[in-house]
C-alpha cells in the first residue's frame, strides 16, 4: 500500500514538475513564440489565395512565390501613395506634442478651449486647476505611451521574419500536423488531437480574415469621415484606429479616446459631431457588422477578452495584446475537446460536435 502511494505521489509530482518546466520554457521563449504565432496567423490569412492559385500553376511553391510578389507590390503601392502623407502627419503631430503637453500640464489649454467652446469662467478655472494639479500624472502617462511605442518599434524585425516563417507553414503545414498525429498510438488520444487541430484550423482561419475585414472597414470609415470633416491628422488617426481594431473591446475604446484627445488639443471646431460619429460607428460595428462577419467563432465574454488583453500585455507587451484573444479562444477549444475526451473515456462514445457547439451525449 505504501509503495502504491509513493508511486502515485511520484507520478503526480513528476507531472507537476514537467508542467512547471513547460510553462517556464514558454515564458522564457515568449518572444520567439510570438514570432511563430504571427507567422501562423499570416499563413492563415494568405492560405485561401495560395490554395486557389496552386491549382492553376500546379505547384504550391510557385503559388506562394506569386502571392508574396503580389503582396509586396500591393504594399509598395500603398506606401508610395499613402505612406508619405501618414509620415508627414505623424511628424507634424510629434513636433506639436511637446508644446501641447506643456499647455496641458500648466493648465493653459483650459483657457483656449473655454474661449473656443464658450465655457463659463468657473468651469474653465476648475479644468485649469485639475490639469495643473495632475501635471506629473499626465507627464508620466505620456512617457508610458512613448515607451510602448518604442517597444513596438523594437519589434520591427518581425516584418521580415514573419513572412519567411509563414512560407514554411504554407508549404509544409499539412505535413506538420500529419507527423504530430502519427506520433500518437492511442486512438482516443489521436482523435482528441485531431479534433483540436481541426477546430483550431477553423477558428483561426475565420478569425484572422474577419478581424482584417473589421480593421479595414474601421480604417476606411475613420479616415473618410475625419477627412470630410477636416479633423487634424485624419489619415494618421484613421490608420491608427483601424490597427487598434485588432484588439477586441479595449482597442476601439483607446482609438476613440486618442482621436478625441488629439482633436481637442488641436482645437478642432466640431468635437461634438466627431463624438457622435465615434459612438455611432461603434454601435454599428459592434451590433451590426461584427456579428455578421465574426459570427460565433470566438465565443468569449467581454470580461474574458479584457482579461486576455491585460494578461497578454503583461506577458509579451504590445504584441501579446494582439495575440491574447486567439490564444484564449485556442485554450477554450482545447478545454472543450478535453471534456469530450474525458466523457468518452468515462461513458463511452458521444456525438461529435462542431466548433462552437455544445457537447451533447448520445441518448
Amino acid at each position: 500500500m505504501l509503495s502504491l502511494i509513493d508511486t502515485r505521489t511520484t507520478r503526480v509530482l513528476f507531472t507537476v514538475l514537467l508542467f512547471a518546466l513547460g510553462l517556464g520554457f514558454l515564458y522564457v521563449a515568449r518572444h520567439t513564440l510570438v514570432a511563430f504565432l504571427f507567422a501562423i496567423f499570416f499563413a492563415y490569412l494568405v492560405d485561401p489565395a495560395v490554395s486557389r492559385l496552386e491549382k492553376l500553376v500546379r505547384g504550391r511553391g510557385r503559388a506562394i512565390a506569386i502571392i508574396y510578389f503580389l503582396l509586396l507590390v500591393l504594399l509598395a503601392t500603398f506606401f508610395f501613395f499613402v505612406g508619405p502623407q501618414i509620415a508627414r502627419q505623424a511628424q507634424r503631430l510629434s513636433q506639436s506634442l511637446p508644446g501641447l503637453l506643456e499647455q496641458v500640464g500648466s493648465g493653459k489649454i483650459a483657457y483656449q478651449l473655454g474661449k473656443e467652446h464658450g465655457w463659463s469662467a468657473a468651469t474653465t478655472e476648475q479644468i485649469r486647476a485639475f490639469l495643473a494639479n495632475h501635471r506629473n500624472d499626465l507627464i508620466d502617462l505620456a512617457q508610458r505611451i512613448g515607451l510602448r511605442l518604442a517597444d513596438v518599434a523594437k519589434e520591427s524585425w518581425l516584418l521580415i521574419v514573419v513572412p519567411i516563417l509563414a512560407a514554411f507553414f504554407l508549404k509544409d503545414g499539412r505535413s506538420f500536423s500529419d507527423v504530430l498525429l502519427s506520433s500518437i498510438n492511442s486512438r482516443p488520444q489521436r482523435e482528441f488531437l485531431q479534433g483540436v487541430l481541426g477546430d483550431l484550423n477553423q477558428m483561426l482561419a475565420h478569425f484572422i480574415r474577419a478581424q482584417l475585414t473589421l480593421a479595414a472597414l474601421s480604417m476606411v470609415a475613420y479616415s473618410s469621415f475625419m477627412g470630410l470633416m477636416r479633423v487634424p491628422f485624419a489619415l494618421m488617426l484613421g490608420t491608427a484606429g483601424g490597427i487598434m481594431e485588432f484588439i477586441p473591446v479595449v482597442g476601439p475604446l483607446v482609438a476613440g479616446l486618442v482621436i478625441m484627445v488629439v482633436a481637442l488639443l488641436m482645437s478642432y471646431g466640431h468635437p461634438l459631431a466627431l463624438l457622435v460619429f465615434l459612438l455611432g460607428w461603434r454601435l454599428i460595428q459592434d451590433y451590426l457588422v461584427s456579428p455578421r462577419i465574426m459570427g460565433k467563432s470566438m465565443e468569449l465574454h467581454p470580461l474574458g477578452a479584457i482579461f486576455g488583453v491585460l494578461a497578454g500585455g503583461e506577458i509579451a507587451g504590445v504584441l501579446g495584446v494582439y495575440l491574447s484573444i486567439p490564444v484564449m479562444a485556442s485554450l477554450r477549444i482545447v478545454w472543450r475537446r478535453w471534456r469530450l475526451y474525458a466523457e468518452k473515456k468515462r461513458f463511452g462514445p458521444l456525438n461529435e460536435y462542431s466548433f462552437g457547439a455544445e457537447i451533447v451525449p448520445r441518448e
